[in-house]
């Protein structure tokens, strides 16, 4: 059976209702921004190609209000936070430390391009938190949306996803790609977006079918990507662009990797022909949803799935089961499945018949279950990005 979503005013209750709790007053304001399922195209963010995301009905809520003096203090209700889930900083001259999920607080108010004064703020959110579903970037962009009330200044949206992008960088230590932070601010019901990396353009694919339906599955196995395995890759295709004489491996091809092939150990080899050909299969994959070709999408999730399993070995035996267990519904309506995120644990994605949602479900879970593992299972529709809440 699918989880429920909390609803955006749910949010809102609990968090003010903290609020009240911990500093005996109200909120006066409040933003919320949404986590994404990326529908194909992964690692190839930062080697500037393309990327398919949709925003989520997930999202993650700021409340708060403006306060005298210089001190920020900030409570995060969010579920598998580290402790202590209230801490205080002040409102410039910041730097990373403990708990961690403050970094990206921190981050975005060392970023803000704008005074920001100090606040009192409670966080919560129904963004699964290490999941593949960018917790991070909501955290990130309901920070930024909340400080623009707060300061009462306004950004422009391209500046305010690059800006949190900064932060994660240099406050979380995750050299991440445009993308998360891109579809977080500008999301729309109804449609994905197809990203373009290196122009940071984005144009919206409609997403209105009613007889389909994305569905969001939650390994529940967690994944920690700020250690050596997502920069060594990062840095495996930055060197072999350089190599080539690119500025990143959008520019490059099928013909220049086999041109480089004696020039690149095995693994790097492999590590590059993902991102070429990823690339590739998400420029494909929106032109292929734009004339509701669902049959070609499920065997380009696929193709995107094995290619992220085998050469750039960012899945997981958790991962692969789900979408073994997705295809092994394809005659009930699926029509393909993949792992999205960055790899090693969270979520898979499925593109399937609504008719099909419960019994594929109910398979995928059985199968799960007896690996020794329960996954949550969230029937989504493309959502809206980034915006204040009136409170």
């Amino acid at each position: 059976m699918a989880a429920k979503v909390p609803s955006i005013d749910d949010l809102v209750k609990t968090a003010s209702s903290a609020f009240e709790a911990r500093f005996k007053s109200k909120p006066m304001l409040a933003g919320c921004a949404p986590g994404r399922v990326n529908l194909i195209g992964e690692h190839t963010d930062y080697n500037a190609g393309f990327v398919f995301p949709m925003a989520l009905p997930m999202v993650t809520v700021m409340v708060g209000r403006k306060t005298e003096g210089s001190t920020c203090r900030v409570e995060t209700l969010t579920q598998g936070a580290d402790e202590p889930t209230y801490t205080e900083f002040p409102n410039k001259g910041l730097s990373p430390g403990s708990p961690k999920w403050a970094n990206y607080v921190k981050g975005v108010v060392d970023k803000f391009p704008g005074e920001v004064p100090a606040f009192d703020a409670v966080i919560v959110s129904s963004v699964p938190l290490g999941g593949g579903v960018s917790s991070s970037a909501a955290l990130e962009v309901a920070t930024f949306t909340f400080l623009e009330q707060v300061s009462g200044t306004t950004v422009e949206q391209l500046k305010k996803a690059v800006a949190c992008q900064k932060a994660e960088h240099d406050f979380a230590g995750m050299p991440c790609g445009i993308m998360d932070q891109f579809i977080s601010v500008m999301g729309r019901t109804d449609h994905a977006v197809l990203i373009d990396c290196r122009s940071c353009e984005g144009r919206l694919v409609p997403m209105k079918d009613p007889n389909v339906r994305v569905l969001i599955t939650n390994s529940n196995v967690k994944h920690e990507l700020t250690g050596s395995e997502y920069p060594t890759r990062r840095r495996q295709c930055e060197t072999v662009a350089a190599t080539m004489g690119k500025k990143s491996l959008r520019e490059a091809t099928d013909a220049d990797l086999e041109a480089y092939k004696d020039q690149l150990d095995a693994e790097t080899y492999r590590r590059v022909r993902h991102v070429i050909t990823e690339i590739k299969r998400t420029d494909d994959a929106a032109a292929a949803l734009e004339k509701n070709d669902y049959v070609l999408f499920g065997k380009l999730m696929v193709d995107s799935h094995n290619s992220l399993k085998d050469d750039y070995e960012v899945s997981c035996k958790e991962l692969d089961l789900l979408v073994e267990a997705a295809m092994e519904m394809k005659s009930e309506g699926v029509y393909g499945s993949r792992m999205t995120g960055g790899g090693f644990g969270g979520c898979t994605v499925t593109l399937l018949k609504k008719e099909a949602v419960d019994k594929v479900i109910e398979s995928m879970q059985n199968r799960y279950k007896g690996s020794g593992h329960s996954a949550t299972f969230y029937v989504v529709a493309p959502s809206e990005g980034a915006r204040p809440l009136n409170l």
